[in-house]
């Protein structure tokens, strides 16, 4: 239905900032509510940032909060994590997540559409 494909990972110094891209095709992204979630080794994916089909909604985990935003882009069908004030706890792969049934969600198993993820790495 919908192919999702992160983009921007990569390695930054710790107070730095990166953008992170999920570029989708085959379907129109407006359809969708979107979410990135992180993963780190040892650890359970992490719910990070989601948002509403219409945008107009946002949530945000509580150790990102405040740092981050996602955003999206209708007209490019695409889904940004900014990523401002970086932290070495920050480093895990991110991955981002579409499902067409959600309004918005913090939960990994609601979305039925995943990237293949893309890794963050922060060096302190």
């Amino acid at each position: 239905q919908v192919q999702l494909v992160e983009s921007g990972g990569g390695l930054v110094q710790a107070g730095g900032s990166l953008r992170l891209s999920c570029a989708a095709s085959g379907r129109t992204l407006s359809d969708y509510a979107l979410g990135w979630f992180r993963q780190a080794p040892g650890e359970e994916r992490e719910f990070v940032a989601a948002i509403s089909r219409n945008g107009r909604s946002t949530n945000y985990g509580d150790s990102v909060k405040g740092r981050f935003t996602i955003a999206r882009d209708n007209a490019k069908n695409t889904v940004y994590l900014l990523m401002n004030s970086l932290k070495s706890e920050d480093t895990a792969v991110y991955y981002c997540a579409a499902d067409l049934q959600l309004t918005i969600s913090t939960i990994s198993r609601a979305y039925a559409h995943w990237g293949q993820g893309t890794q963050v790495t922060v060096s302190s």
